[in-house]
C-alpha cells in the first residue's frame, strides 16, 4: 500500500521547467551553441533534449541579467548627467542675465542692441499678422539695405495678450441675474444713436499694439512713421511726423507742406489715403451709420494701398473678402521701392519748405549750379508768394484750361506769384503736385499792362507758359530737381523782362520808353502773331525764338 502510494506520487509529479515557456526545437537547435544543443544525443532522447533546452534557458537568461544589470548602470550614469545639466542650466540663465547687463554699455558703444532686439522679438510674438509682416521686412530691409531705418513697437502687450483669451465663463452673473433684472428695467435704455455710436467705435477699433518706424535722411531730418491695424476691417492706416535737427520757422504759405495730413498724400499717384481700400469694409459700414472714412482719417491714419502692402494685404476689387491674409512676398516687393520714395518725398518737402521762407520775401533763390540758366541782369521782380485754397484757385477766370482737362485735384497744393516791374504786374497762378519734383508745377499767367492779357487772348502770355510748362527739363537743374520751382520763378521774371522789352513804343506818346532793350535778341518778332524771342541762349547770353 505505501509502495503504492509513493509510485502514484511519482506519476503526478510536476516538474517546474514544464511551466517554462522555452524556445521552439527549430530555434533551439538553431542557436544554440553545440556544447549545449548535442544533437547527436538529444535528437533522439527526449529526456536529454528537455535538459539541453533547459541549460540553454538558463545560459540566456544569465546573458539578458547581465546585459539588465549593464543598463541599469548606463541609467544611473546617465541620470547623473542629466542632474549635472540642470544645475547647469538652471545656474545659466541668472548668469547670462547678469552678463547681458553687464555687456549693455558696450552693446552702446558698438550700436548693437542685442538686448533690447530681443525684447522686440518677444513683444512681435503679439503683434497682428499685417503688423507682423512689416515689422519682420521692416527690420530685414533696414539690416541689409538702410542702416538708417529703424523699427519698434508701441502699445500695450497685456492689452494684446487679453485679446487671445477666451471669455470666463461667470455663473455668478448668472444666479444674480434675477436681481439685476429689477434694476435695468428701471435705467433708461440706450438710444439707438448712442448704440450706433458704440457700434462705430468697436468697429473702428486698433489693435493695442502699432509699429513705428524711424526714417533717417541726409540732412538729420527723420519721418516718423506709426502703423496702425484695424481689427474689425482688416486694413492698417499710418500717421507720419516730420522731425528736423534744426527747427524751422515754417512760413505762412509751407504750412502744408509738412503737415501728417498731406506730408505723404500721393506717394503713389491717386493714393490719397482718404478711402478704405477694402471693398468689404462698405457693407460694414452700412450697418453702422458710416458713410465715408474720409470723417475719421485724422484720428486712425490714412489708409494708403502702399500701406497695405507693406503689411502683406492686397484686397481684390472684383471679389470682396473678409478674410485677407497678410502675405510676407507682397510686403518684401514693394518695401524697397516705397522707403525710396518716403526719403524722396521728405527731401522734396524739406526743400520748399526752405525756397517758401525766401519767396515769401520776395526772394527767389537760384542756387549757384543754376546761375547759368538766366542773364546776369534781371529787372523783373516777385513781390508776393501766397498759399491759395482749391476752390479760390477754381474760381479764377485765367486756369480754365487747367480746370476743364482735370489737372486741378484737391489732393494738390495751390499758390498765387505777383511779378511786377514798373506797371505791369503778372499774377501767376502755381499747381504744385503732391508728387513734386518728379512731377513739375502748372503755371497760368495773367499779365495786367495795357489790359488784361492771358492765353486766352495774348500768343506771348500762351508762349511764356510753354517755357515754364513745357520746356521746364531744362530748369530742372542738378538731381534730383528740388530747385525746379524756383528756376521757373526766376524764369518767369526774365520772360516778363523780354516781353516788357520787345513791345513796341506808341509814337504817340512822348517822353522815354517805359521798359528800355537791355536784353539781346538776334530777332525781335516772328510770324504773323508776332511771337517774342523767350529762349535764352547760354554762354552767348542772347534771346532767340524756338
Amino acid at each position: 500500500m505505501h509502495l503504492q502510494k509513493e509510485i502514484t506520487k511519482c506519476l503526478e509529479f510536476k516538474s517546474k521547467h514544464e511551466e517554462i515557456d522555452l524556445v521552439s526545437l527549430e530555434e533551439f537547435y538553431k542557436e544554440a551553441p553545440p556544447d549545449i544543443s548535442k544533437a547527436e544525443v538529444t535528437m533522439g532522447d527526449p529526456h536529454q533534449q528537455t535538459l539541453a533546452r533547459l541549460d540553454w534557458e538558463l545560459e540566456q537568461r544569465k546573458r539578458l541579467a547581465e546585459k539588465y544589470r549593464e543598463c541599469l548602470s548606463n541609467k544611473e550614469k546617465i541620470l547623473k548627467e542629466i542632474e549635472v545639466k540642470k544645475e547647469y542650466l538652471s545656474s545659466l540663465q541668472p548668469r547670462l542675465n547678469s552678463i547681458m547687463q553687464a555687456s549693455l554699455p558696450v552693446q552702446e558703444y558698438l550700436f548693437m542692441p542685442f538686448d533690447q532686439a530681443h525684447k522686440q522679438y518677444e513683444t512681435a510674438r503679439h503683434l497682428p499678422p499685417p503688423l507682423y509682416v512689416l515689422f519682420v521686412q521692416a527690420t530685414a530691409y533696414g539690416q541689409a539695405c538702410d542702416k538708417t531705418l529703424s523699427v519698434a513697437i508701441e502699445g500695450s502687450v497685456d492689452e494684446a495678450k487679453a485679446l487671445f483669451k477666451p471669455p470666463e465663463d461667470s455663473q455668478d452673473d448668472e444666479s444674480d441675474s434675477d436681481a439685476e433684472e429689477e434694476q435695468t428695467t428701471k435705467r433708461r435704455r440706450p438710444t439707438l444713436g448712442v448704440q450706433l455710436d458704440d457700434k462705430r467705435k468697436e468697429m473702428l477699433k486698433r489693435h493695442p499694439l502699432s509699429v513705428m518706424l524711424d526714417l533717417k535722411c541726409k540732412d538729420d531730418s527723420v519721418l516718423h512713421l506709426t502703423f496702425y491695424y484695424l481689427m474689425n476691417l482688416n486694413i492698417m492706416t499710418v500717421k507720419a511726423k516730420v522731425t528736423t535737427a534744426v527747427e524751422l520757422i515754417t512760413p505762412i504759405s509751407a504750412g502744408d507742406l509738412l503737415s501728417p495730413d498731406s506730408v505723404l498724400s500721393c506717394l503713389y499717384p491717386g493714393d490719397h489715403g482718404k478711402k478704405t481700400p477694402n471693398p468689404a469694409n462698405q457693407y460694414q459700414f452700412d450697418k453702422v451709420g458710416i458713410l465715408t472714412l474720409r470723417d475719421y482719417v485724422l484720428d486712425l491714419g490714412h489708409p494708403y494701398l502702399w500701406v497695405q502692402k507693406l503689411g502683406g494685404l492686397h484686397f481684390p476689387k472684383e471679389q470682396p473678402q473678409h478674410t485677407v491674409i497678410a502675405d510676407h512676398s507682397l510686403s518684401a516687393s514693394h518695401m524697397e521701392t516705397t522707403m525710396k520714395l518716403l526719403k524722396t518725398r521728405v527731401q522734396s518737402r524739406l526743400a520748399l519748405h526752405k525756397q517758401f521762407a525766401s519767396l515769401e520775401h520776395g526772394i527767389v533763390p537760384v542756387t549757384s549750379d543754376c546761375q547759368y540758366l538766366f542773364p546776369a541782369k534781371v529787372v523783373s521782380r516777385l513781390v508776393k508768394w501766397v498759399t491759395i485754397s482749391h476752390e479760390d484757385y477754381m474760381e479764377l477766370h485765367f486756369t480754365k484750361d487747367i480746370v476743364e482737362v482735370g489737372l486741378a485735384g484737391d489732393t494738390n497744393l495751390y499758390y498765387m506769384a505777383l511779378v511786377e516791374r514798373g506797371t505791369a504786374k503778372l499774377q501767376a497762378a502755381v499747381v504744385l503736385n503732391p508728387g513734386y519734383s518728379s512731377i513739375p508745377p502748372i503755371f497760368q499767367l495773367c499779365l495786367n499792362w495795357k489790359g488784361e492779357k492771358t492765353n486766352s487772348n495774348d500768343d506771348n502770355i500762351r508762349a511764356m507758359e510753354s517755357e515754364v510748362n513745357v520746356c521746364y527739363k531744362e530748369l530742372c537743374g542738378p538731381r534730383p530737381g528740388h530747385q525746379l520751382l524756383t528756376n521757373q520763378l526766376q524764369r518767369l521774371c526774365v520772360l516778363l523782362d523780354v516781353y516788357l522789352e520787345t513791345e513796341s513804343h506808341d509814337d504817340s506818346v512822348e517822353g522815354p520808353k517805359e521798359f528800355p532793350q537791355e536784353k539781346m535778341c538776334l530777332r525781335l518778332f516772328r510770324g504773323p502773331s508776332r511771337m517774342k524771342p523767350f529762349k535764352y541762349n547760354h554762354p552767348q547770353g542772347f534771346f532767340s525764338h524756338r
